[in-house]
């Protein structure tokens, strides 16, 4: 990790440290692009053919008939699942699935003036594919947070892709009833979720995250399949003041651990602090070569000159993961894909089990989008209704809107509503 002052000598150099933070994600998904459209394009052409050739030849998939995983082998693998860590799924998957039914939007209708009632029904999408990915570490908790959202929303048809899937995620979708789920990943997994192939049925959403040739697939074909978003590496900062050193670095080399292009800052006014949570950021990440390197590459300590201007640091930053001091500090937190307050609230628990979805903007994203919620998977339909006495209250101010834009038929269509409501209210007078 490096130290960075906001005050004194080097406070210009700290500016440009900060704006590049600020600027962070995006560019590295440039690079891999060209080979990424090569093999979407391919894939949206040949489907199976192609489908099949990049995942024997990305994913090791030699054998057609192992594409699809059966009902057998999730039953299998979750039969095969210490019962601990059965009771450990079944307990996150509760505590995910009662917060997405509290985040559930609701159908409703209400008078918004005299003859006119307003209001909206949700509906679900018709069918998600949920991207689990299976490179460096099993990732079963990504089932969970992207699958159960989408059945508390209703969603007909949930398909889950991973290419080499652990026991461990297989058990998982046992326990939540998955039906569809295949051994592919990468980019043509992406593809062919969004196109379809003879084999694989598309689908209206892709979420998930992935590396970044993922991610680089998801942006290709987010014109024609939604996506939730282009989640990069993980994130975390930490702004704190009175914090305990070794359980913020704790939390750093957590996160850190994900992925080499992690990113893991501590933000604080305590130069003191800054220098103790560097020390132990470096023992702990010892043994950890992921971490290590991440912390080398993207590990940051912002000293700066006031709380306030910590606070402003924090911000601008935008960070998928919070934490901060006491709940008091929620008040001041403007940007952050999920917060997490106090010395407890240990950061790998929202990976897990607290409830909250763990798929969240990163890059600074959290400035204009949270996490993937149950609203990732509705659709908000607005429904209005107008009575002769609505019609006759406000069609004609509405037609002059018509008029003033020139759209003239615009304002014949509400006045020959107009007059008809004229001439029913004089038939019952």
């Amino acid at each position: 990790m490096r130290l960075i002052r906001t005050q004194g000598r080097r406070a210009r150099d700290a500016a440009a440290a900060l704006a590049q933070l600020e600027r962070r994600g995006g560019a590295a998904l440039d690079a891999v692009l060209p080979a990424v459209q090569r093999i979407v394009k391919d894939v949206r052409r040949g489907g199976d053919r192609a489908m099949f050739r990049y995942a024997a030849k990305l994913d090791g998939l030699e054998d057609r008939a192992r594409f699809r995983v059966t009902q057998e082998e999730m039953a299998q693998a979750w039969a095969a699942t210490d019962a601990k860590l059965r009771d450990a799924l079944s307990t996150a998957a509760i505590l995910i699935r009662s917060f997405a039914n509290g985040q559930m939007p609701r159908s409703g209708c209400v008078r918004a003036t005299e003859g006119l009632a307003v209001g909206q029904v949700v509906r679900a999408l018709d069918s998600v594919g949920c991207y689990v990915p299976s490179g460096r570490h099993p990732l079963p908790s990504t089932l969970l947070m992207t699958a159960i959202p989408a059945q508390v929303a209703g969603v007909g048809r949930i398909v889950a892709v991973s290419p080499k899937p652990a026991k461990e995620t297989l058990a998982a979708a046992h326990l939540l009833g998955i039906t569809e789920f295949y051994r592919v990943g990468g980019a043509h997994g992406v593809a062919a979720l969004a196109y379809g192939t003879e084999t694989l049925a598309r689908v209206d959403k892709i979420v998930g995250p992935g590396n970044l040739y993922v991610t680089a697939a998801k942006r290709l074909v987010a014109f024609d399949c939604a996506i939730d978003m282009l989640a990069g590496p993980t994130e975390i900062v930490v702004t704190s003041e009175r914090g305990d050193a070794a359980e913020i670095a704790a939390d750093l080399v957590a996160q850190a651990e994900h992925d080499p292009e992690a990113v893991a800052i501590f933000v604080t006014t305590r130069e003191e602090l800054a220098r103790r949570v560097m020390a132990e950021a470096k023992t702990q990440s010892k043994g950890n070569a992921v971490a290590k390197e991440a912390l080398g590459r993207n590990g940051v300590a912002i000293v700066a000159g006031t709380v306030e201007e910590a606070r402003e640091i924090t911000n601008r930053l935008a960070p998928e993961h919070l934490t901060v001091d006491a709940a008091e500090d929620v008040e001041w937190v403007r940007s952050a894909g999920s917060v997490f307050v106090g010395g407890w609230s240990a950061q790998p628990l929202g990976d897990y089990i607290s409830g909250p979805n763990h798929t969240l903007p990163t890059g600074g994203m959290a400035r204009v989008r949270g996490g993937l919620s149950v609203n990732d998977f509705v659709k908000l339909i607005t429904v209005q209704e107008y009575s002769a006495e609505g019609i006759a209250a406000l069609g004609e101010k509405a037609a002059l809107l018509g008029d003033a834009e020139g759209l003239t038929a615009h304002a014949a269509a509400i006045r020959m509503r107009v007059k008809k409501a004229s001439r029913a209210r004089r038939g019952r007078g």
